[in-house]
């Protein structure tokens, strides 16, 4: 499986407090463990899905998206696209 993270969401961890770097890491392990855990979007967000988590009482949601690979159908290409919270 190969993960590939946008530019702004490697900022944003990187600018993050080790904690919240742990947390988002346990997040992205769980994401590539179960791909399809993420809750789909529709209309023109189709294609992408956000996974949520919780850390110190503040929720999180990670954007990212699943290609397939052309040769070889079991494997899987994930981009984390960004990372928000509410």
């Amino acid at each position: 499986m190969n993960v590939n993270y946008k530019l702004s969401f490697s900022k944003y961890i990187k600018k993050a407090r080790k904690p919240l770097q742990l947390a988002i890491e346990d997040s992205v392990e769980v994401i590539c463990d179960k791909p399809e855990i993420g809750d789909k979007k529709v209309g023109d967000l189709e294609g992408i899905r956000v996974y949520k988590f919780r850390f110190n009482r503040q929720e999180y949601l990670i954007a990212y998206q699943l290609l397939h690979a052309n040769v070889d159908v079991n494997k899987l290409n994930i981009n984390i696209l960004s990372i928000d919270f509410y």
